[in-house]
């Protein structure tokens, strides 16, 4: 069974930074596409940003140009850095792997707050 494991998630202040890392095992890591999803209190998860097997890498416009998406298969890890922070960001994290035949795996979730 494959494993995601997030973490990095924390309390920060707006306008502060935070790096997000996930990490799969029992799984060939480089034919996955990556995604980090959030799901904020009383809303829908959203995807956040992606980086295909390939390296292609695509955003959702709330996040452009201030969250990086990549990924080292030699670690089997995705990392999500986030910059210039603002309260609407606070939410649960999740890493989701997407692998041949339609199979996902998510992960269990990193929390994340924005706030003074």
């Amino acid at each position: 069974q494959v494993q995601l494991v997030e973490s990095g998630g924390g309390l920060v202040q707006p306008g502060g930074s935070l790096r997000l890392s996930c990490v799969a095992s029992r799984v060939i890591f480089s034919n996955l596409d990556m995604d980090w999803y959030r799901q904020a209190p009383g809303k829908e998860r959203e995807l956040v940003a992606s980086v295909t097997s390939s390296g292609s890498r695509n955003y959702a416009d709330s996040v452009e140009g201030r969250f990086a998406i990549s990924r080292d298969d030699a670690k089997n890890t995705v990392t999500l850095q986030m910059n210039s922070l603002g309260p609407e960001d606070t939410g649960v994290y999740y890493c989701r792997a997407r692998g041949p035949f339609r199979t996902s795996y998510w992960g269990q979730g990193t929390q994340v707050i924005v706030s003074s």
